[in-house]
């Protein structure tokens, strides 16, 4: 399978530099990546550099804890689309989920969700399997789905793990029916990786070895 179109071509290392900046928005358009994914001081410079391009713009908003109030997270997504951002990845509030506070954690992604909607853009909800257990997997799914939020997310990738095909699957059969799509992100290393997300219900696929993943060059 070709997965080019299915990656969110991603640097969010702190100490990413201009150059390496420009490496990856090289490599998204040379390869036709669905989007170059990075922080939000990079927006400005990524969006200008892939006008003209069959490449987005993405970006991470209250990363990667999730722990912002409502108001930073929706000045930070205000501020990446005015900067040049097609997609939104923000990170829910995951202590508040966990305490069983669902109608605060919707209404923190609702206004993020919103904002992106206004706009015409992708939003993403990143739910940091790796912290919740198999039946919050599939709850933060069904409430990630319940804001029309466009995907539901695994990963930031700065947690203690990545994407597993077994949250997948369950974040997969959580939204099964509804608008929402499933995101793999963290620990795509390969091809072998990729698939298995994909065969697990991903419809799109945040990676930073990409070009390992659709094998222009050996993984790491």
């Amino acid at each position: 399978m070709k997965f080019n179109s299915l990656i969110d071509h991603t640097l969010l290392a702190p100490d990413a530099t201009a150059d390496q900046i420009d490496q990856v928005i090289q490599e998204a358009h040379d390869h036709h990546f669905h989007t170059v994914m990075i922080n939000p001081y990079w927006v400005k410079k990524v969006h200008q550099a892939l006008i003209d391009s069959d490449v987005l713009t993405a970006c991470v908003i209250g990363f990667p804890l999730g722990a912002n109030t409502t108001r930073v997270k929706l000045f930070e997504a205000q501020d990446a689309l005015e900067n040049g951002a097609d997609e939104l990845d923000m990170v829910m509030n995951i202590g508040e989920f966990k305490a069983g506070h669902d109608q605060m954690v919707k209404a923190d992604i609702q206004a993020v969700v919103d904002a992106g909607h206004r706009v015409h853009k992708v939003v993403k909800v990143i739910i940091e399997t790796c912290l919740l257990t198999d039946d919050e997997i599939s709850r933060a799914a069904q409430l990630v789905a319940s804001t029309g939020a466009n995907f539901v997310k695994t990963s930031t990738g700065f947690s203690k793990q990545g994407a597993t095909v077994q949250a997948v699957k369950l974040m997969h059969e959580a939204v099964n029916g509804t608008a929402t799509a499933v995101k793999a992100s963290g620990g795509i290393h390969n091809s072998v990786n990729a698939q298995a997300m994909v065969d697990a219900g991903a419809t799109r696929l945040g990676v930073s070895h990409s070009l390992a993943v659709i094998g222009e060059k050996a993984g790491d």
